[in-house]
């Protein structure tokens, strides 16, 4: 299991990912840009949906996990490592 950060940027429009990088200690995050701020439960389910289908792994396989804020979660994906998120998302900038 690896716990992915997710940075969340409100846009408007659709939401996407902008691409990912690794923070100061290495760990994977994800830059994702959404049309608001997922700030209640149903915006949360919505996120982790969104994600799940981006990176072809069951709903189930995504979960909040804990320290999250509304510009900042933190994910438990089954299965996914930085491999997987560079041939998701092109190579790490």
């Amino acid at each position: 299991m690896e716990v992915l950060a997710v940075r969340l940027t409100p846009r408007g429009g659709r939401d996407a990912v902008d691409g990912w990088a690794l923070d100061a200690d290495g760990r994977p995050y994800l830059k994702v840009r959404v049309s608001s701020p997922p700030v209640d439960g149903a915006a949360n389910a919505a996120l982790t949906a969104f994600l799940a289908k981006t990176l072809k792994i069951p709903r189930s396989a995504v979960r909040l996990a804990s320290g999250e804020t509304a510009r900042l979660k933190r994910l438990e994906l089954d299965g996914i490592g930085p491999d997987d998120l560079a041939k998701a998302f092109g190579p790490r900038p």
